[in-house]
């Protein structure tokens, strides 16, 4: 597969927020239209709400890591769905020291913000690293 991670960061750019802005951009990987994935991942900006919490990028990723990894209801997928999100919670934490919109905003702990445009790019590659390496 070649590389979205651009085209994520530009999304981001222009109106989509970064829940979306992920999503959208790996929707065809999943079966579902650009269209559907904006509205599913349109509540997730702004860290949830608008209330700051868990990073909309990341959001963005679970929702992927969910469409391509569960089973649906009665599977036993639910521990590689886990893992495989688990691994990008703890590298994107390592990449930015945070994984709140707050925090990383810069209203938090971290002594600097990362910026948004920066989240998405790094929830990019890791959701191609970790979930798309693969694909075609």
């Amino acid at each position: 597969m070649e590389s979205r991670v651009e085209l994520a960061v530009s999304r981001r750019g222009h109106g989509y927020n970064c829940a979306q802005a992920i999503a959208c951009t790996y929707a065809d990987l999943v079966g579902m239209t650009e269209n559907q994935m904006f509205r599913l991942a349109e509540g997730f900006g702004a860290g949830m709400g608008g209330m700051e919490g868990t990073c909309g990028a990341l959001a963005g990723v679970c929702i992927l890591d969910g469409l391509l990894n569960s089973g649906g209801p009665g599977s036993r997928t639910a521990p590689t769905t886990l893992k495989k999100m688990s691994a990008v919670v703890q590298e994107f934490r390592k990449q930015t020291g945070a994984t709140r919109c707050r925090d990383l905003k810069g209203k938090g702990t971290l002594p600097a913000p990362v910026p948004c445009g920066e989240c998405v790019r790094i929830a990019a590659e890791l959701a191609e690293a970790q979930l798309f390496s693969s694909a075609e």
